[in-house]
């Protein structure tokens, strides 16, 4: 097993949080939260990368940051997008140059919205990218910034993300599903939910093939749970986890619940490059949605 010495900014957000739960004699993380480490202040970005590479090396471990730290309010992004920008193209700039000085591999994860949205099989990461939101011209531009920065840099886009921390669309129909009883859900927007916890294991597996020695040769992966469903049908799998009636959920379209920032409505990435790469497949993610409601050990509102 290689010993890895790992970085999170953004620590405490879903992704952040699954990484240091998967902390272990092997892998040590350290995962400030964005106030204790503001990737947009390049004065404590250069100091936290010195620090890893200098404390990594004492202790015979490989650094590694893992980028978790975005802007992700997709709908306050568009009449915010300036505050957008600071944080996932700047705050990314400034880490991967902070990585390239002191010759420190890093993992960026980006998002499935830098597609456009109207492709008809899965997304490879070659694919020609075409945001429609504020979020997603930021996340493209982050992925560019990283890429060109003469970092050892890997971008791993993920898609439609849920875990312990944070609001996530899980836990928000579990609340709705004992405050309503039926409630409407888009069903012309295809994706596949992604656990944090399977994300987290994803890339730190690719953080230990990067430091063997083994890292792919392909710059952009993807990394999602396998499958795809709409909202809607994600919707109806977690009533049907919490044992409740899924055909209280009432399919809508996009049109029918405007919101601010326009939505890909298809966004399915591929994880063949992933799969090439030589890296272990996500479960589908109707496994890990059953997993993670076990987990965390909420049950439903409804009698049962």
């Amino acid at each position: 097993m290689t010993m890895l010495s790992v970085l999170v900014p953004g620590g405490t957000g879903q992704l952040g949080t699954a990484l240091s739960a998967l902390a272990s004699p092997e892998v040590q993380v350290v995962a400030p939260s964005s106030a204790e480490l503001d990737v947009t202040n390049a004065g404590s970005v250069i100091a936290a990368v010195g620090t890893l590479a200098a404390e990594a090396a004492e202790a015979g471990r490989h650094p590694l940051v893992i980028n978790a730290a975005a802007y992700t309010a997709v709908d306050a992004a568009e009449s915010d997008e300036h505050r957008a920008f600071a944080v996932n193209v700047d705050g990314a700039r400034v880490l991967a140059a902070a990585c390239s000085s002191r010759r420190v591999p890093l993992i960026h994860v980006s998002t499935d919205y830098v597609f456009p949205g109207d492709s008809s099989r899965p997304y490879e990461p070659e694919d020609p990218l075409g945001p429609r939101s504020a979020y997603g011209r930021t996340k493209a531009a982050g992925e560019d910034a990283v890429l060109g920065s003469g970092a050892r840099a890997w971008v791993v886009r993920t898609a439609w993300v849920y875990g312990a921390e944070g609001a996530n669309f899980v836990d928000t129909m579990r609340r709705l599903e004992g405050e309503r009883d039926t409630l409407s859900v888009v069903d012309d927007q295809r994706g596949s939910p992604t656990w944090s916890a399977d994300l987290a294991a994803g890339l730190l597996e690719l953080g230990g093939r990067i430091a063997a020695g083994g890292a792919p040769q392909r710059r952009i992966l993807h990394c999602t749970n396998a499958g795809e469903t709409t909202w809607y049908g994600f919707a109806r799998a977690i009533f049907e986890e919490l044992g409740a009636d899924p055909s209280r959920v009432k399919p809508c379209t996009t049109a029918e619940f405007p919101r601010p920032a326009p939505r890909p409505p298809y966004s399915v990435l591929s994880n063949e490059a992933w799969r090439q790469a030589g890296l272990t497949p996500l479960r589908s993610w109707r496994e890990a949605l059953h997993d993670y409601l076990a987990a965390s050990g909420q049950e439903s509102h409804t009698a049962h």
